[in-house]
């Protein structure tokens, strides 16, 4: 193990390497936007002050701003933060643009590369919170929490019992999973020990099927997921080819029975269509930890004029299905680890490196 994970792990090393490399990052600036949005915790303060990483914390959206903040850095760590061509063109020293998570679709990843700057993520970040988080928005429209709350609140105990008696138990229904990467695999694990019978689809169905057999799931195409499951959630990321996939047309296919979870990126669901299913009773509900056109990240906080929060048959979370305090100190450990790694000569682990074919600014060693 290079040294500098080695220290980051606990691992022992002498007084004098540890000052050496003590010494390197002292010279190396690095800029932490969200710091408001998404607060640097204690523990990822303490990751920073450990290495003396000189880090600038600054909450800043408006591109002219950030171009003034990481003018000058050698290394940004961002968690929410759009990063477009112009702001990536404008740096001069920066080595590696760090996700503190996973999706990269708010970065300029090509321009990046065409800079030589490596754009790393957290792949394993937030896997069982995401897990966990679907699990909760299929279990709560299921047995209709919505509306039984609402109930409750009213006092209406006969009316909450008429609507409970059409829900139908979990054991037996089928989960269609659309993508069937880290998070859709923890998902079928949990929803197998629910007794449900699971459906998934992936963009390469040539690949190995192994996990897939071993965990009972059942590999068909996106078409017949959609028609057959009681229950479609999205597993996927964001880009050209998964932009408005689920649309009036893929919405229409699921059975007006069943319900959509989204806890991956909004704009894979065609949020207008969605709604208008949902109103028409040709959807049974929704579970959605993101959104289209809900900014959940806008600096000022109100309530959004937004059809979807008129609706009964949805659960609504502010885009958290990723947070714990488990998970926010891994994906600490981990971006740090990817920006240490690039500064001091080396390739990061191959998984968390976006662009593996850039050419980068100074020489990188593999591990």
């Amino acid at each position: 193990m290079p040294l500098y994970l080695g220290l980051l792990s606990g691992d022992r090393a002498t007084l004098g390497e540890r000052m050496a490399i003590l010494r390197d990052f002292s010279k190396f600036v690095g800029v932490r936007l969200n710091s408001i949005l998404f607060p640097v915790t204690e523990y990822e303060a303490e990751l920073y002050k450990k290495y003396c990483f000189q880090i600038m914390e600054t909450e800043v959206s408006a591109p002219e701003d950030i171009i003034s903040c990481v003018a000058n850095c050698d290394a940004i760590f961002v968690v929410s933060a759009e990063l477009p061509a112009s702001i990536i063109d404008s740096l001069s020293r920066c080595r590696v643009i760090s996700r503190l998570g996973v999706g990269t679709d708010k970065i300029n990843v090509r321009t990046a590369t065409e800079k030589g700057i490596l754009v790393t993520n957290v792949p394993d970040f937030c896997v069982e919170e995401q897990a966990d988080h679907t699990l909760a928005l299929i279990l709560s429209l299921v047995r209709k929490l919505p509306q039984m709350s609402r109930f409750m609140f009213k006092g209406a105990w006969r009316q909450g019992r008429l609507v409970s008696n059409t829900s139908h138990r979990i054991p037996g229904q089928i989960l269609g999973l659309v993508g069937f990467g880290r998070s859709a695999q923890a998902v079928a694990r949990r929803a197998h020990g629910f007794g449900m019978k699971i459906l998934a689809t992936r963009r390469n169905m040539n690949a190995s099927s192994q996990v897939a057999g071993e965990l009972g799931v059942e590999m068909v195409g996106l078409n017949t997921l959609l028609s057959t499951a009681d229950i479609v959630s999205l597993h996927l990321p964001l880009n050209d080819k998964t932009y408005h996939l689920l649309n009036s047309k893929t919405l229409g296919r699921m059975k007006p029975t069943a319900i959509l979870i989204n806890t991956s990126r909004g704009a894979i669901v065609e949020e207008e269509a969605l709604v208008k299913l949902l109103y028409d009773g040709k959807l049974a509900g929704a579970g959605l930890d993101t959104f289209e056109n809900i900014n959940v990240h806008a600096p000022e906080e109100k309530a959004p004029d937004h059809p979807l929060l008129a609706l009964e048959n949805v659960v609504l979370t502010p885009h958290v299905a990723a947070l714990s305090v488990e998970a926010r100190q891994n994906v600490a450990v981990g971006g740090i680890q990817n920006a240490m790694a690039v500064l001091s000569g080396h390739w990061p682990p191959q998984q968390n490196v976006i662009n593996p074919r850039v050419i980068p600014r100074a020489p990188l060693k593999y591990l």
